[in-house]
């Protein structure tokens, strides 16, 4: 008999009163609507906003944007010369901004008066043969700047640092001078306006604007920007080709290289103080990091 009464009371339910039925019942459902709240509030503190995350109106221009930009030139039109404070902006600026690698910083007096003394030809000949960690004509080309347009350079920095330098004389062949850096009107505005049947030509850039951004671009910028700080690795700039200095930068990843690249970091100014598109700078970033992987 107690066998039977002991094997009874194993099997009653635990629930004996209508009143803990009611309260097994709400209970089954509370508590995974309580565990499925605490999950979702743990996972979203949790998470990180994504790349695609930000939907304001600037962050969706800068995603669709183009990437890289196409400038048709007529062989036979005259070289229009850019100004001394257009080539400093896309060439000098990268060191001569900050100071970097013992450069005379822009308008700084201290800096400039030694240099001053040397007189105009004295610092052309300096950039166009280089010194100390500048390249050669800064790292460009006589097809990217002509010897006129860095003397113009050269006066523009020198004249902000205390010197009178005169403007040079520009060269003579029918090429056609910017507007100087006084604030001359450019010539451009002066110029007949183009004949209508011309018009459609001016849809092929727009066609073109979508095209990324080349690795031979990138190579040009390096060497036009970039080398003045990175070939030689002044400044604490990651020497090219060096995979031991390129190592921590390339383990954060391309989108913060790049972003330092953009926004600029240390004595480095945004985009190396490069003038251009955005896109012309990754290129170069990314033909520096292939060089040292």
């Amino acid at each position: 008999m107690s066998d039977v009464q002991n094997e009874h009371e194993e099997h009653e339910s635990p629930i004996k009163t209508p009143k803990q039925l009611i309260a097994v019942v709400i209970a089954a459902f509370l508590v995974p609507i309580i565990v499925i709240i605490l999950l979702v509030n743990f996972v979203g503190h949790g998470s990180k906003e994504g790349a695609g995350a930000s939907t304001t109106v600037e962050a969706v221009n800068d995603r669709i944007k183009p990437v890289a930009s196409l400038e048709l030139k007529d062989p036979n039109a005259p070289r229009v010369f850019k100004t001394g404070e257009q080539v400093y902006k896309e060439v000098c600026a990268a060191c001569h901004a900050t100071g970097a690698a013992g450069a005379p910083k822009y308008s700084n007096a201290g800096d400039w008066a030694p240099r001053i003394g040397q007189g105009f030809e004295g610092l052309l000949n300096s950039v166009l043969h280089g010194k100390g960690a500048m390249q050669p004509r800064a790292g460009t080309t006589p097809d990217d700047y002509s010897d006129y347009e860095l003397g113009r350079a050269v006066v523009y920095m020198a004249d902000a640092g205390g010197a009178k330098f005169p403007e040079p004389a520009a060269p003579a062949g029918g090429a056609t001078a910017a507007a100087s850096d006084a604030g001359a009107a450019p010539a451009a505005a002066a110029a007949p306006a183009a004949p209508a049947a011309a018009a459609p030509a001016a849809a092929a850039p727009a066609a073109a604007a979508a095209a990324p951004a080349s690795a031979d671009v990138g190579k040009k910028v390096y060497e036009q920007v970039c080398a003045a700080c990175h070939a030689a690795g002044v400044a604490g700039a990651p020497k090219f080709g060096d995979k031991a200095a390129w190592a921590p930068r390339l383990k954060e990843g391309m989108d913060a290289v790049h972003a330092f690249a953009l926004k600029g970091k240390g004595v480095m100014p945004p985009k190396g103080g490069y003038a251009g598109p955005d896109a012309d700078v990754l290129a170069a970033v990314d033909y520096m990091a292939n060089a040292a992987k």
